[in-house]
This record gives structure tokens, sequence and C-alpha cells, in this order.
């Protein structure tokens, strides 16, 4: 054997088993005239090799009386034991090769033979991981029987086209290239005939090379009648097409066809109403290492798979709830292939096909059920909050560059232009992005006006209507909240959430009603005909919308610290016009890794609730940095021009701190910055010094701003003495009482003085509290890192680390994205250039990924 090609386990495995141990399991049962002689014809052949070795006609019958359940207990036994004999007679004979084993860490016999490092056992196991050999049937005549999908025999005149023509996608060709054929299901293998009376057979097909059966559910038609088509793929690029006279001539073919070429692991597969099933080549988050095989099938607009490497036995990923569906091509072997990019809600999935035409067949079927199917909310893509796309595009946009403008919703935009939009997001939401210069506001907001008047059904329901109406006539406000609560929740799941999603919108833009012009009632005079869907429009509509854009907080339930934060946003979106909004709500950041310089930027979401531990950590992922023993990472802040920088705290909630920065002078030069901070040598030698009853002190020079009459406007030397959580000022080191003390509880440290300030040295540190500046110079560098690794630790109680033993936190568990695509490339190795040029396809790509901030990085 070439043992470059073969594994050495592979070759001991062969040697241990060798040819006359495996034929006495497999011709156990061989009787003198079923054996095959020298001069036996090709057919005959053939059939004996099938009878021995798939249908297992010939084993050995020593196992036949234990149970299915007693076949897998004793498989159990057998993998942590060095005899693969007996486990091949188990495994042959019926047992499970994915069967539970009790262990909830070892859950399959291949993690049971990995536990107890049998290597022969986890090779004949790994090898074998898609079987499903038919378990001896004591019951049946001579002890032996077969499963269902063997013995299953099916025959019948059904239309055949070459393999050519199942290419074709025109009704005409496939009239011309159809013939009927008299067809033949049996022993695994589907056979085609002239005619009912032919004994040889055209062609022949080997079902369990079958790679993906396609279902056809809308009917051709030719001169005789409809027909009821499915198409068969193989490995070899041959392709078959197969109708039948009826659909459930259709079904019952495609069913035995299927169910004899997809694993018993898998077989959930084939239980659904289907239209496509196969295997594909699939990586995840879980096996980014290599490609492996999984069982998929697409039922409507949902992609079901088995991953038979997982625990978890059945997947589904909704494709109208894509936020990414892309193709690209990777070089693979010296050879291209084409690689499908599925994300949702978080799950990112590449696959690819055994060949480029059963690949074309998945990526139309998958790109077409993806797409927007018809007129009513739920047929079109929806965000993973099941928001229609174009609702939620429509709405980023005018966060972003409406919420400062006077009228909006009230101007009106040009009516070729809105009709184009829609037909864009017509036909593929996903990846039309709105853009700021080449879209017009008026525009969108008729675009979202036009869309909520156009759908089959009113976003409120039309069947709701009168009980909206007679809503009003309950005074009490408390009640009339709670029915419109109840007619919300009784509404379509799509419906009550688009809804949501507009009302949070109109309540956002109400709140801007100062510097907009559109208070609750302006816009509810432009949205009642929209959401009711009424061509004229009624006093009492308007005061329903009116009353659900007032009453949103009390109605959606919404909590006190995210109406807050709206008003945060809200003043930071009208105040500083470089901000990016995501679909989600989320910012997104341009994040820097120890240096501000393209090669080192990210551009990573932020989520309402991120906190500074997780940034790190998913910043160092996505850039696999592995911190050297004792170095401690931080996210920096970084302002006013790059003079100050400040290590945050690990708990620290990273969008609070970053909506602040509109209050700055220049909130564009603000950024974040991922580099270390300090070591644990550092933090260990600072708590030997918290024994002592003053952990830092010394001489340095101080200007308060705004500046005391009495003081100057000169930097002055004080005495320092940093002690039980306070800083205090002292005129010299010979003084007893104090002139100044602050809390560090209540004050923001910064490294750097500003160069207005005209500091006397090129080191020190800002003090920030709510109303007064401090700027404080040190003599060198080493006395100002002293000082501020001091503060902090002295600020945080020494509480610079997560607790030992607990968990790193991640936002983005093994798969972070850079705004929606994902980071960790099919192939692992990746230079700093196409790290930027994958920055730049998500900013061409997206509108919402400029940058928000100039982002999470410091100089280091």
């Amino acid at each position: 054997m070439d043992a470059s090609i073969w594994s050495n386990e592979l070759i001991e495995l062969f040697i241990v088993i060798g040819n006359k141990r495996a034929n006495d399991f497999w011709a156990g049962n061989l009787q003198k005239d079923e054996e095959l002689h020298m001069d036996s014809p090709v057919e005959k052949r053939k059939t004996f090799i099938t009878q021995k070795y798939k249908e297992g006609r010939f084993r050995k019958t020593l196992l036949a009386s234990l149970t299915k359940e007693e076949l897998n207990k004793a498989l159990c036994a057998a993998v942590v034991k060095p005899d693969v004999l007996e486990t091949m007679a188990l495994l042959f004979s019926g047992a499970d090769v994915m069967c539970a084993t009790g262990d909830p860490v070892h859950s399959t016999p291949y993690l049971l033979a990995k536990k107890a490092g049998q290597s022969l056992q986890m090779e004949f196991l790994y090898h074998n991981k898609f079987s499903d050999f038919p378990q001896h049937d004591i019951h049946s005549e001579g002890g032996l029987g077969q499963e269902p999908s063997q013995s299953m025999f099916l025959c019948d005149f059904l239309y055949q086209a070459s393999a050519a023509a199942s290419k074709l996608s025109t009704e005409k060709k496939l009239l011309e290239e159809t013939n009927k054929k008299w067809c033949v299901f049996e022993g695994g293998f589907l056979s085609y005939y002239e005619n009912d009376k032919s004994t040889t057979p055209n062609g022949t097909i080997n079902i369990s090379e079958v790679i993906c059966l396609a279902v056809h559910k809308e009917d051709f038609y030719l001169n005789t009648g409809p027909i009821f088509t499915f198409e068969i793929y193989l490995p070899s690029e041959r392709a078959f097409l197969f109708g039948a006279e009826t659909s459930q001539a259709q079904r019952k073919w495609t069913e035995a066809i299927a169910k004899h070429f997809v694993p018993f692991v898998a077989e959930n597969l084939t239980e659904a109403d289907y239209d496509l099933i196969g295997q594909l080549y699939y990586k995840d988050c879980h096996t980014l290492d290599q490609w492996r095989k999984g069982w998929f099938s697409m039922d409507k607009s949902s992609l079901r798979f088995c991953l038979p490497m997982q625990e978890v036995q059945e997947h589904t990923i909704h494709l109208r709830r894509l936020q990414e569906l892309t193709i690209s091509t990777v070089v693979q072997n010296g050879e291209k292939i084409d690689v499908l990019l599925l994300v949702e809600k978080g799950r990112t999935l590449y696959i690819h096909g055994h060949t480029k035409l059963d690949f074309t067949v998945w990526h139309t079927a998958i790109e077409k059920a993806a797409g927007t199917d018809g007129n009513a909310l739920q047929d079109q893509q929806l965000s993973k909050n099941d928001v229609p796309i174009i609702v939620n595009s429509c709405i980023a946009f005018v966060t972003q560059y409406g919420l400062g403008c006077k009228y909006i919703y009230q101007k009106n935009g040009d009516p070729l232009h809105i009709s184009e939009l829609l037909e864009s997001f017509k036909k593929d939401a996903r990846s039309f992005k709105l853009r700021a210069g080449k879209h017009q506001l008026e525009d969108v907001t008729g675009v979202l006006k036009n869309f909520l008047s156009d759908i089959d059904d009113a976003l409120l329901t039309k069947e709701l209507y009168p009980y909206w109406i007679s809503a009003l006539d309950t005074q009490d406000d408390k009640e009339r909240i709670k029915k419109y609560g109840a007619f919300i929740r009784s509404l379509p799941g799509v419906n009550r959430a688009t809804l949501a999603a507009v009302i949070e919108h109109l309540y956002r833009v109400q709140k801007c009603s100062e510097i907009n012009h559109m208070n609750a009632h302006n816009l509810a005079l432009v949205f009642s005909s929209c959401l009711f869907q009424t061509k004229g429009q009624t006093s009492e509509e308007v005061n329903v919308i009116e009353d659900l854009i007032n009453n949103y907080v009390e109605i959606f339930e919404v909590k006190e610290d995210q109406v807050k934060q709206m008003d945060i946003e809200n003043s930071f979106i009208t105040k500083w016009k470089d901000t990016q909004v995501s679909q989600a709500g989320d910012l997104l950041i341009e994040v820097y890794v120890e240096k501000k310089e393209p090669d080192c930027s990210i551009i990573i979401r932020i989520s309402p609730v991120m906190e500074a531990e997780e940034l790190t950590n998913d910043i160092l992922a996505i850039k696999n940095i592995i911190p050297v023993k004792g170095d401690i990472w931080a996210t920096f802040e970084v302002i006013e021009n790059e003079e100050l920088e400040r290590p945050l705290h690990y708990t620290e909630n990273v969008l609070e701190q970053v909506l602040r920065w509109s209050s700055l002078a220049e909130p564009g030069s603000a950024y974040l910055v991922v580099k270390r901070f300090l070591t644990i040598d550092t933090v260990n030698h600072y708590n030997e010094r918290r024994a002592l009853e003053s952990i830092k002190e010394g001489v340095l020079k101080i200007k308060e701003e705004p500046s005391k009459i009495l003081s100057g406007n000169k930097f002055q030397d004080r005495y320092f003495v940093l002690r039980d959580g306070y800083l205090f000022l002292y005129k010299d080191s010979k003084s007893s009482k104090y002139e100044k003390m602050f809390s560090l509880s209540s004050m923001k440290f910064y490294l750097g003085v500003k160069r207005k300030m005209k500091p006397p040295t090129s080191w020190g540190l800002t003090a920030y509290s709510e109303k007064h500046h401090w700027h404080i110079c040190c003599d060198n560098l080493q006395t100002q890192t002293e000082w501020m690794a001091s503060v902090f630790i002295a600020q945080h109680e020494n509480d610079i680390l997560p607790p030992a033993g607990k968990e790193r936190k991640r936002s983005i568990t093994k798969n972070p994205k850079i705004g929606g695509l994902p980071l960790i490339p099919i192939q692992h190795e990746r230079s700093a250039t196409q790290a930027r040029k994958n920055i730049e396809v998500v900013r061409e790509q997206s509108w919402n990924v400029k940058s928000v901030t100039k982002s999470l990085g410091m100089a280091a």
C-alpha cells in the first residue's frame, strides 16, 4: 500500500482485519451452491457482491438474537477494547454507529474509543460513520431480513430525459428530450428500459451514489398531460431527469430513492416535504479546521441539515431571515471551488457541493428561497428580528440622516425614484443598500410609506380595524393601553415585530420634534392611512396612531434605561453626523489594535450591553492574538485629537462611554483601541504596597480648569498622596493639612495633558469631574505610568481582572464578524492587506458600515 495516500492507522486496520477474517463474517452463511465462480458472468458477479456486502445476505448470524438496544450496548462496550473484529461484527449486524452512550461528555462510540485511546477503533468508526446496515431479522424466513429501503421494489412507466436535457431549464427543450421508459427500482438500483418487455436496461443508476435529489413541485405539461418531475445527481457530474404522471407517483419514487441514499443519522430529513435533499460539504463555527460532509434538505424557505459530528441531531436555517448570502471562490488542493456563505442570527455556515452541477442546483434553490416571494409581509426577506429588511433599512437610514431634518415624512419624494427603490428592494433587499449622497431622504421615507400602504394586508390588519377604532371609546388611559396591547399580541408574529419597529422609530422621531417639527400628531397624520391602508383618513385613525406613538413605552413595555439610551443616541446622532447605526440598533465602530493604522482596524458591532472585557476578548480573537503570559490587555478610549487616553475597566459598558463622546467639541476624533496595559507583576507590586498607609505619593505640577482667580493660570507644585480611595493635595511634603481631597470614584483619569494647557512637561494626567478638570504634569514617563497604574488600581479596589476561573466573556463566540461578514476566513491565514480588503468590502456593501467613531484604538 502507498503510505503517502493511506494513513498508518488505516493500513494497520486493513492488516488487522484482513481478507480472511472479513470473509469469515461476510460469507459465514454462504452455501456451496451460492458461491461465485471464476467464470461467472458480470451480471452474476454484480448481484453476488450486492447480496454479500450491501444486503448482508451471507453474514454470520451469531448476533441475530440481539435487539437493537442490546447491539448498541455491546458496541459501546467493544469500542473501548482492542478487538476491532468484534466492533465490525456488531456494527454490520445492525448496531448504530452514532448510538447514545449514556455518557454526557463522550456521547458517541467514537468518542468512547477516543477516551480509551483505541486508535484502530476510532479509525474503523470514522470510516463507517454513515453506515446504516440492516439488522438481522430472526422472524423472516431463513433467519435473514432486509431493511425496507433494501427490499423496496418499484416499477412503472416514467418519463426520462437525457443528462444534457436535465441541465436545461426551457420547457420546450424538455418536451423534445423526454421519452417514456419502463423503470425498475430494486436492490438499491434504478434501471430504465426501452419498454416493459425489454430484458436489457438502457441504463442503471446506483442509488447509493446519489449526492442530490431535486423534487419539482410545479408540473410540466406534455401533449399527453402534466408530468411531475424529479432529478438525480451523481458525483460523476451526471444528472438524470424523471417524470411521473401524478404527484402521488412522484412522491412514492422520491421517497424510496431518498430513504435509500440518506443514512439513518439523517432520516428525519426524508420525512419532510422537501424540494431538495442530499449531501454537501460544510464548515461552521464548530468545524472551521476542515470541510466535513453533512446531509441537507430544503423545505420551502427552510434549510434543514444534520451534521453527524455534532450532538444536536437537526438544525434549521430560515432562509428569508438570512443576514448574509454570498458566493465566493476559494482554492482547495489546487482546484477552484465555489463556496456559499449563509449567516443567520449569529450562525455562520459555509457549504460547497461535490461537483459544480450539484452546487449550482443548491445555490439556485437557496437563493430563490431566500428572496422575496409575494406581496405579503411574511413573504419578504426578513431580519433576525422578523422585521422586513426593507423596513429596517429605511428606518436605519432615516434615523441616521433624518432626525434633524425639518418636516421629515411630510415631504414627498420623486415617484420615479421611489418606484426604482421599491423594485430594488423587492429584487433582493438583503444585498441592496441605501447610500447617503446617492439616495435622497425624501425618497427613502416615500419607500417606507409606500411599502406599508401596498402590502397585501394592513400592518394593523383590516380584520382588527373596528377594534382599534372602538378602543378610543375607553376614556381611562390605562385601560385603553391594555386594549392596544391585547390587539398587538393577537397580530401575526411578523406584523407584531414590524409594528414595534415602526412605532419605536416614530417615537424616536417625535423625541426630536424641536428640531424636525414632527410631533406625534403630525406623524400620525402621515402614517395612519399607511398602517390602516384606508384610502381616506379619519380623525379616529389618526388618534389611534398618535396614541400608539405617545404611549409606545407603556404599550411595548420598554424599560426606563432603554428610553434613556434612546435619548442619548438621539443627541449623539443629531450632534455627531458621522454616527452609524446598524439595522439591529447597534452602533458600528471601527476599533484599532495597538495603534491607529489602516491595517490594525476592525469594524465591529457594539451592542447596548457589551462590556469592555467582551470587546477586548473579541478583538484579540479576531486578530488571533494570544497575550503573553502575565500581560493584561485592555480597551482604551482616545479623545481630544489623540492627546488624552484612558483604559476602560473590564466591566465598563462600551456603548455608554462611546455615546458620551457627543458632548466633545470634536467627537469624530475620538476612537477606541485595544492594547497592552499592565502586567501581573505590576499588579502584584501594588498589592504589596497596599499594606502601607499610602500606596503612592510625590510632587506633581497641577493646573485647574476653570482656574481660580487666586491660583492664577499656571501649573503649580503640589504634594500628592493617594490613600483609601482618595487623592489628597498638600502644599508641600511638610504640610499636615491637605488643600483638596478628590474621591477617585467620582473622577475619570486620562493619560496625557492637552497642549493648549501649555504643560511644562510632556508627561501627565488629566482628571475630569462633573464640573472641573485638573491637569497634572509629571517629570518623566515612568512617573506618569506609575501614577496612572496606581490610580486605576485604587479606583477599582484592585479588581483589575475577571475573577480567577471565570470564563472569559465573548459577545461573538468563535465566529466574530465585521459588520455581518465573518472574520474567520475559509483559509485560516490572511495577510494584513487582505484584512484591509475585507473591511473595504464591508464599507462598500453597506451604507451603515462607514466609520462610526474613528474608533476603538489607541496609539501604543
